[in-house]
This record gives C-alpha cells, structure tokens and sequence, in this order.
C-alpha cells in the first residue's frame, strides 16, 4: 500500500429475496460511493438476496413443513451462480465505476445447484473476478442453509490500493483463517459480517489490533418490512420491527475507529487510509513478520487454488 485510499463501507437493506433488485441497488449506492471518490467499495454478508435470518431460517429444522421448504426453493433461485450472469454483472458494475467491488453473496454452483454457500466475490475495476471466498463454517442456524467453504481465497492479494483480503463473520473467531491472511501481507481486511451485537465490535477492534491492517466492516440491515407480502415464512416475522440493525464500521491498525459503527439506518460510511498508520503501528508488532517464529511455528493452507 503505498498512496492513501478512500473506501466506502455499504450499510444497506437489499431488496430481500429479489437478486436483480438487490443488484440493482447495488449498483445505484456503487455509483454514489465512487462519486464521492471510493475506489473500494464493499457490502456486508450475503447482500444478494439477502441473509437468512435466524427469525426465519430456524424453521428449515424441521423435516416436512412447506413452507420452509418454499423459502430454501426462493432463496435458491434468487442466488448468484458463480460463474453465472449476476455474477458477470458485479463485475460489470465494478468496470463502470472504475472501482473494486466487495460482495457478499447467498452463491450457488451451477454444476452442483444442490447446495447453497456464503461467498465474498472480488470484482476488480476491469470487471474480472479476481478472489472468491466461501464460508468455512455456517454458523449455528446458519448450517441448515449453507454448506461448508474451502480453503479458496484464504489469502490478500495485490490490488494496486493495498493487499486485499477478508473473512466472512465468525470466520474472524478462527485463528488460523485469520493467520492465513496475516501471512499472505494484508493490509485492507474485509470482515462482512450479519453479527449485529454490541460485542462485535469489541472482535473488529481485536481484528485491528492484531492484523495491524485497516478493517473494513459492513453488516447487514433488515427489517420485517422489507420481506415481500408472499415470502412463505412471512408469519414467522410478526411482532418484529428491525431484524439486522447493522454496525457497519471502518478500523484503523491500532484499533481505532475511522467511521461507525453506523446502527438501525441505511448509509454509507467512508474513510481515507493512509500507508503511515500501517508503518506506525507495525514497528511494535507484525504478526506474520519481526513477531512470528516460523521455525518454531507454521500453518499450511489446502485450497483449490494450489497448483
């Protein structure tokens, strides 16, 4: 990293359930953060179509009921198949605004269209893909809708705005997977997450503190209301108001906040980061350099992108 950078972090309800809409909009907030000069823009967890949340998907625990297997089926259908033409059309968005863009997607493999997973898509500003992470590991009622990632995308790559890399919610709680990124020269970590809680934050200033990387952080925001009248587990949302409050923020190494955390609204949080703060906080710590011990110490990775 080696000129400041301007990011946007995206804090924003999609159209739930309709990818081409959520797309849409996707579009329209990309437009607006590289207008105001974002040359990274990045949306929380499972954006396209929406995340699952645990109001509704606990239901998919039980063996016969209709209606969850209704809403699996339209959650299914409404996700993005990498390859694919939604897929094609982040990175036409990306190409458009000159931008790198960050997406969390519900994804399914055309191949193998039984399974559903929880993929982070990195479109570069010529529109190609140039990372693609699933989920490790679905979290609690997470594991009834998604199956488990690989090792892909356990790594920061160069984008010309800094080494790039991210985990996806309480993937951020596995040391290895974190470690992974420390090793391969992070600099801008994407931690996506739909962990709204007061104690999220405490674990983004952890992430800071111990990459010595800028965190940036976009959770998702749902309300009921934004559920179409004929979503199938639609009585499973009476009573509630806001399902995802957000907390979406921007970290600098040391831990400190740039911008949010941003709870219970829409917006778009941006900050500039500067390479100085990463040489300022590393002199004291680096976790993959002058305070690693690899010949006491080693982690190997298994991905699919191995030769």
């Amino acid at each position: 990293m080696n000129d400041p950078v301007k990011v946007a972090c995206v804090q924003a309800e999609p159209a739930i359930l309709d990818r081409e809409a959520t797309i849409d909009k996707l579009a329209a907030l990309t437009a607006e953060a590289a207008g105001a000069g974002a040359g990274l823009v990045v949306f929380p967890e499972t954006f396209v179509p929406a995340y699952p949340s645990s109001v509704w998907a606990k239901t998919l625990a039980g063996w016969a009921d209709p209606r969850a297997k209704a809403a699996f089926a339209l959650l299914v259908r409404e996700s993005v198949a990498v390859p694919g033409a939604a897929c094609d059309r982040l990175g036409e968005i990306a190409r458009e605004h000159g931008v790198w863009l960050v997406t969390g997607v519900n994804e399914v493999d055309p191949e193998r269209p039984g399974t559903l997973y929880n993929a982070l898509l990195y479109h570069a500003p010529d529109g190609t893909l140039a990372q693609h992470h699933r989920k490790l590991v679905p979290t609690n009622h997470e594991r009834l809708v998604w199956g488990q990632g690989d090792g892909g995308g356990l790594r920061a790559f160069e984008t010309g705005l800094g080494r790039i890399g991210g985990l996806i919610c309480w993937e951020n709680y596995m040391p290895l997977a974190r470690f992974a990124l420390y090793e391969s020269g992070i600099e801008i970590y994407v931690a996506s997450t739909a962990d709204d809680a007061d104690a999220w934050q405490s674990t983004l200033v952890h992430l800071a503190r111990e990459s010595r990387a800028f965190v940036v952080a976009p959770c998702h925001f749902q309300r009921a209301s934004g559920y179409p009248e004929s979503f199938p587990l639609r009585e499973e949302l009476e009573g509630h108001d806001v399902i995802g409050r957000g907390g979406s923020a921007i970290l600098a190494p040391d831990g400190s906040y740039l911008a949010g955390p941003l709870y219970g609204e829409e917006g778009i949080l941006y900050a500039e980061l500067d390479p100085v703060r990463l040489r300022e906080e590393r002199q004291r710590f680096d976790p993959a350099g002058h305070y690693h011990r690899p010949d006491v110490l080693a982690l190997s990775v298994r991905s699919p992108e191995a030769p």
